[in-house]
């Protein structure tokens, strides 16, 4: 999120990105003062450093500059679509979307405006919030002088509903995994909300042709992160395309199971304050265990997800469609077959969530009339079924919920 002077159309602080966790002590506070089911209720969101809000209120605590600014009636604050879509229409528009304002923890899903209670309780004025239009249609048109041409902005959407989108998830019981920085699961649930029971958030999906479509939503905090860590840091591998060959080069993990909380675990569990932890090395443990736990890590994390959404959504999940810079692991997506017992999907197009935003743009400008002339556009590359070494996987995944338990509230404040 950004926070910006609107005369000068200057950041005042440096942009917070979501995986920071500065606002944990917030969270924490603002739990114990009994405030998680009101929060739940309006917003579909638990009360974590994750989400816009509590970032906003350290901004206005902590930036003098900030907080002067809003005095003033000057300032401005959005995620990342906001800040871009005022920079590119030369500060004559200041949007969001119902996907990027449902994921703030100040939006009401249900009666689709900012939640006066949350703003008042976290000392937020409502004048320094946009306005939220639907994901689909036109909402202005970019400045001349800034990109060299007049064009219509007529799409906008979070990045893992854009993706959900661009994955032709358009129908209830639809799910996708982006196997990005993170995992993002979603589950399309239709026209209302589904409260979970089980650690997920309730989001919106998208808004387009007069409705709201909502979507179940599981969270994994760190993914394609683990590989870049073995990369850059630990210098085990040169490249992220070594994964999928060097995991085959050892017939399983060794008993080696790694918990990359490196920022806190996200759904089910939400946990700031666990940390990334390896568990079962022995002197026989190799570079290649290592890594093979690594990637397994991935899908065990995801695994949690879809076992709590099925169960909120009060249906099996049939299939699953895989995208993202991670997904091109052969056995990662097989791995995932396994524990999850369903076809795992992958499509010749793996950046979705690009490919979502084009789309959602082209239907607001009328270059598409509807979801069904895109749906002929998803292509299969690969399907990769459950094998005969399921049950064996299951069993290794029981025992990484062990190492969860270990690396849970390791943080002492």
């Amino acid at each position: 999120m950004v926070a910006w002077d609107c005369d000068t159309g200057k950041p005042l602080y440096n942009a917070i990105v979501w995986q920071c966790r500065r606002t944990a002590k917030m969270c924490e506070s603002l739990e114990k003062d009994g405030l998680s089911d009101m929060v739940k209720k309006k917003t579909g969101l638990l009360i974590d450093p994750y989400f816009t809000a509590t970032k906003i209120k350290w901004l206005l605590d902590n930036v003098p500059e900030v907080k002067a600014c809003c005095e003033q009636g000057k300032l401005m604050v959005g995620t990342i679509d906001t800040w871009l879509i005022y920079k590119l229409t030369g500060g004559k528009v200041f949007v969001t979307d119902y996907s990027n304002a449902s994921r703030t923890m100040l939006f009401n899903i249900n009666t689709l405006e900012w939640d006066r209670e949350i703003l008042d309780l976290l000392g937020i004025d409502e004048k320094i919030l946009p306005k939220v239009v639907p994901s689909v249609g036109v909402v202005g048109y970019t400045d001349e002088e800034a990109v060299g041409a007049k064009i219509a902005i007529s799409g906008i959407g979070g990045d893992q509903q854009c993706a959900l989108f661009g994955q032709n998830c358009f129908d209830v019981g639809n799910a996708k995994n982006t196997y990005g920085t993170g995992c993002f699961i979603l589950m399309n649930t239709g026209d209302k909300p589904v409260r979970s029971q089980n650690g997920l958030l309730t989001t919106i999906a998208w808004g387009m042709d007069g409705k709201v479509t909502y979507a179940l939503e599981g969270s994994v905090y760190n993914a394609g992160s683990v590989i870049k860590w073995l990369r850059d840091e630990l210098k085990m591998i040169k490249s992220a395309a070594e994964t999928d060959t060097i995991v085959y080069e050892v017939e399983d993990n060794g008993g080696v199971y790694l918990v990359p909380a490196f920022t806190g675990l996200g759904a089910p569990f939400w946990d700031s304050y666990a940390r990334g932890t390896v568990v079962g090395m022995t002197r026989g443990t190799t570079r290649e265990h290592f890594i093979r736990a690594a990637v397994e890590s991935l899908a065990f994390q995801s695994k949690c997800i879809f076992d709590a959404m099925a169960e909120d959504a009060g249906m099996p999940i049939t299939e699953l469609k895989a995208d993202g810079g991670v997904s091109v692991c052969d056995f990662l997506l097989a791995l995932q077959a396994d524990l999850l017992d369903i076809p795992v999907m992958r499509p010749e197009v793996t950046e979705s969530t690009g490919l979502g935003a084009i789309y959602m743009a082209g239907i607001g400008a009328g270059i598409w009339k509807s979801t069904d002339e895109i749906k002929k556009n998803w292509k299969l590359a690969r399907k990769f079924e459950p094998s005969d070494r399921k049950e064996l996987s299951n069993k290794e995944y029981k025992t990484w919920l062990r190492a969860v338990e270990r690396a849970s509230n390791w943080i002492e404040e």
